[in-house]
């Protein structure tokens, strides 16, 4: 027996497909935002995510409170060493 497929079962598949695609996508990329912290962080990150200025960073790291690394001029500030010192703080 055979089957005929309309324009509308195509245009219902196809509804179907974009929906399952976009959702997969979607968990793909909240599980990747969820994941991803790396492990060293700029200064300018520091405090935007700190809410702190620049001269705060800059204490942060000459009284050694938390560990950086200068690279080809950019400071980058250990993100565990920042959520331990702020997490005593609060």
């Amino acid at each position: 027996m055979e089957e005929i497929v309309t324009k509308e079962d195509l245009r219902q598949f196809g509804i179907s497909l974009l929906d399952s695609v976009r959702t997969i996508i979607k968990e793909n990329n909240r599980e990747k935002t969820e994941s991803v912290k790396p492990e060293w962080v700029k200064s300018k990150a520091v405090r935007k995510l700190l809410d702190i200025s620049a001269g705060s960073v800059q204490n942060l790291r000459t009284t050694q409170k938390v560990r950086f690394k200068k690279v080809l001029g950019s400071y980058y500030y250990n993100r565990e060493d920042l959520e331990k010192l702020f997490k005593n703080e609060s």
